[in-house]
């Protein structure tokens, strides 16, 4: 089906119901929206980020955080600074408690969100996502790059927006212990 078929079909205004239908129509991409309706279209992620997402996850459980409070590409709601609401879907994402069930969550338990960087999605998830994750109040937000030391930049929220704590290779980060990190 071409774009102009698609945009034909689409409502004017798209919220978090509208996608969670998408997403169960088309299993080979990932849809999310910004708090001010903007619309993203990914395709699902390769192998190699999918080995860095397994190989974060496997390292927090193996470090202590309860596997009720990590998991993978879960639908978080994301609110905007004018009222709007977004929805954006992290690779990675760790409360602080167990969370109820639900397609599209509240960011108020969420202590990281973690982004791996796939070719194509530098600015989104570099400069976009950092921007809403920062208003959200998320505490923690760490990008992995896809680079041969896959070089993790960890943020932390400094009032509200994020500075960065430290820049290391992913198998820095995986030789330490996740309470190191405030995620114990």
């Amino acid at each position: 089906m071409s774009s102009e078929a698609v945009g034909r079909y689409m409502p004017t205004v798209v919220t978090l119901d509208d996608l969670t239908a998408m997403m169960a129509a088309d299993e080979h991409h990932r849809y999310e929206i910004s708090p001010e309706g903007v619309l993203s279209i990914m395709p699902p992620p390769g192998y190699t980020h999918a080995i860095i997402a397994t190989r974060l996850m496997v390292w927090l459980a193996q470090g202590g955080v309860p596997a009720e409070r990590i998991a993978q590409a879960v639908g978080l709601r994301i609110p905007g600074r004018h009222g709007g609401v977004g929805g954006r879907i992290p690779d990675l994402v760790v409360w602080s408690k167990a969370q109820e069930d639900g397609v599209w969550l509240p960011v108020s338990d969420v202590l990281l969100v973690v982004e791996i960087v796939s070719p194509g999605s530098e600015g989104i998830d570099t400069v976009t996502k950092r921007g809403e994750y920062a208003t959200a109040g998320i505490p923690q937000y760490w990008v992995v790059d896809q680079d041969p030391a896959q070089t993790v930049t960890l943020y932390h929220l400094d009032g509200d927006q994020y500075v960065v704590r430290a820049t290391m290779p992913l198998a820095w980060v995986l030789n330490a212990v996740p309470a190191e990190y405030d995620l114990g």
